[in-house]
């Protein structure tokens, strides 16, 4: 395998080449998003058929993310080992499993089941995504590759949406999840075709000089000598709780501001959809202009600061409910802007906090901490849910959110004492 870059090859040449793995690894990374809602998008029709309360939807979430998030911190070791192109291959067909299992299910147990396969399909995307990206699209684009990134996973999300609540509204939810199956193998099938833009070399483990700079560390990243040894820099652990909290906030959105809407408005359960919806397209059009700020501004940790400070003041103007139905419903929707803007600048911030030579375990760590927030998140906030404390869960959502600002300022502060 080698990057145009490294042949000579013209600027041409180069471009395509970055926009092709850019533009497959964004797909992949939109499947992930995706199977994010593959059942909170049917939760209604869930709701209705099985019986089930708010606590036991979490439930089915939080078993999602705990596998997720316990799956990404060791799929971070298998991608540095493997190569990340066959983790891809085999999550997506997890997701196929995981789709299947939901069409069929007769109960809580085979919903349990289908958050159990798409949880182990999700957990190595950050890991597999993030090395592909690394390795394979030229550095001056590489904030260009991280807004696609995080726009193509905003619009998995809306299409999750869309789709399910679509199609399980005119038809059933067990067609919509037969629907998410075909678009799943639709998708694998591209994958395997274009395979050889997706290959990248096993980087792990092996002794680097301590202080050597490549192309997969950030600026001042020392080098990760032994398998272990990126645990014990503090940085990580900061970048793991920033994750950790903006994903409590970003659950609350996605599971819940449907019900929070009706119950508090009494918006239809397609308005208070299309909100969701709009939340996630809005931060899809954050992303893409966020990848023109992470390419320039110098200290990532500000812009992702001052960011999810504006979405956390959004919040709680909603949960305020001043702003009445129409208010709240374009205030939430501005929230996936704030919060979308942030998006590149927070993986920029992750990139230069990485040692070289251990992109697949660090990103695995890290993003884990997403999987911790969502798996967390339900539980503590569906409680609130089943005891009509509507505005106190959304309050609280922005006050979390405040609070990984904090850390986010503190995880620009440890970077820069090592550079």
């Amino acid at each position: 395998m080698s990057h145009p870059l490294q042949s000579g090859a013209s600027e041409a040449l180069i471009w395509r080449a970055d926009a092709t793995v850019m533009a497959l690894v964004g797909l992949a990374h939109a499947m992930s998003h995706f199977s994010h809602l593959l059942l909170p998008g049917l939760f209604p029709f869930l709701q209705r058929d099985f019986g089930l309360s708010f606590s036991e939807l979490g439930g089915l979430m939080t078993l999602f993310f705990t596998v997720s998030g316990l799956g990404q911190a060791l799929s971070g070791f298998v991608v540095d080992r493997t190569g990340a192109r066959p983790v891809l291959f085999g999550s997506i067909l997890l997701f196929m499993g995981a789709a299947l299992s939901a069409a069929l299910a007769q109960g809580y147990a085979g919903l349990m089941l289908s958050a159990l396969l798409a949880g182990l399909g999700n957990a190595p995307f950050h890991p597999v995504d993030f090395s592909i990206l690394n390795q394979r699209v030229s550095a001056p684009r590489l904030g260009h590759a991280y807004s696609v990134h995080g726009l193509s996973g905003n619009l998995g999300w809306a299409l999750s949406t869309a789709f399910l609540v679509g199609v399980a509204a005119s038809s059933n939810w067990r067609l919509a999840c037969l629907g998410a199956l075909l678009l799943y193998a639709l998708v694998l099938a591209l994958l395997v075709w274009q395979r050889q833009h997706l290959a990248t070399v096993a980087t792990a483990p092996r002794p680097v000089a301590a202080g050597r700079q490549g192309a997969q560390g950030g600026a001042g990243a020392p080098a990760a000598e032994g398998e272990f040894d990126f645990l014990r820099l503090p940085v990580v652990w900061w970048c793991f709780a920033f994750f950790l909290l903006t994903t409590m906030t970003l659950a609350v959105v996605h599971t819940f501001s449907v019900s929070i809407l009706r119950a508090l408005h009494g918006v239809s359960l397609q308005a208070a959809s299309l909100t969701l919806t709009a939340y996630m397209l809005c931060g899809a059009a954050g992303m893409l202009a966020g990848g023109f700020v992470a390419a320039r501004a110098r200290r990532s940790e500000q812009v992702v600061a001052l960011c999810m400070s504006g979405g956390a003041l959004l919040l709680l103007l909603c949960a305020s409910g001043w702003l009445g139905a129409t208010g709240t419903m374009v205030a939430l929707a501005a929230t996936g802007v704030a919060v979308g803007i942030g998006g590149p600048s927070r993986d920029m911030m992750i990139k230069r906090a990485t040692p070289v030579g251990a992109t697949g375990r660090i990103y695995g760590t890290v993003y884990s901490g997403l999987d911790a927030g969502l798996a967390l998140s339900p539980l503590l906030f569906g409680t609130l849910m089943d005891r009509g404390y509507y505005q106190a869960t959304l309050a609280g959502a922005g006050l979390v959110l405040l609070l990984a600002v904090l850390v986010a300022l503190g995880v620009g502060r440890r970077t820069v004492a090592r550079a």
